[in-house]
């Protein structure tokens, strides 16, 4: 297929990127980096430290000396903090939420962005998150936005949820997804933006499958391949 791309995926929370991400990296043998995990992972150092996010202070100096690293695991990517394996501790609401909050964060993003494109460099890679097609990498070969309904969103996080043991209701669930929503899109730094060069998939009745298709055609079109 010629040089290896870099493929940026956007969307918002449970729009099915990250299933597709992985999909997509496991057929071309392109890596995947899963950005929100490592923005969970900062939010997680926060929590077990003891620190405020809204101390944006001892927020700044948490992470300039934090570590976090992902390599390919057998769900598709761990996630290491500080050298430790935090790849369950992160898929939590809580989480997720802090996540969004620690984003919002101009001295969290700089560094991430940094080290995701430091990542993603040498192409060969399947990056998803928020700002991937606007700020990491505005020039990447592939960029897709994926959208699904609030309802189809939350009900696949609830099914994700329970198979973790978790016990969630789908309207706290929906509630929850919503002002993800409000936060990611109305940010001041990088906030989540369609751009006007995106393949947009609506995955609301999309199979896994048909969401990689669109993306694999997209990656055959672009290497001229029929």
């Amino acid at each position: 297929m010629g040089k290896e791309m870099v493929i940026a995926i956007d969307g918002p929370a449970a729009s099915g990127k990250s299933t597709t991400a992985k999909l997509v990296a496991q057929k071309l043998g392109y890596l995947y980096i899963d950005t929100g995990a490592m923005y969970r992972a900062m939010a997680l150092k926060a929590f077990q430290d003891n620190i405020s996010l809204n101390d944006i202070d001892a927020v700044s100096r948490m992470v300039e000396s934090t570590v976090i690293n992902q390599k390919p695991g057998p769900d598709g990517v761990q996630t290491l903090l500080d050298g430790r394996d935090v790849s369950l501790e992160i898929r939590t609401p809580e989480m997720s939420k802090a996540a969004s909050d620690i984003s919002a964060i101009s001295t969290v993003r700089k560094r991430l962005v940094k080290l995701q494109q430091d990542m993603g460099r040498q192409g060969g890679v399947v990056m998803e998150g928020r700002d991937i097609t606007t700020v990491v990498f505005p020039d990447a070969d592939i960029k897709v936005f994926m959208k699904a309904g609030i309802s189809q969103r939350a009900q696949r996080r609830m099914d994700e949820l329970k198979t973790k043991g978790a016990e969630c209701s789908l309207e706290d669930i929906e509630k929850q997804i919503a002002e993800r929503d409000a936060q990611d899109s109305q940010r001041a730094d990088s906030p989540l933006t369609c751009t006007p060069d995106s393949l947009v998939i609506d995955t609301s009745t999309l199979s896994i499958e048909q969401q990689m298709e669109q993306v694999l055609e997209a990656v055959r079109q672009k290497a001229g391949i029929a």
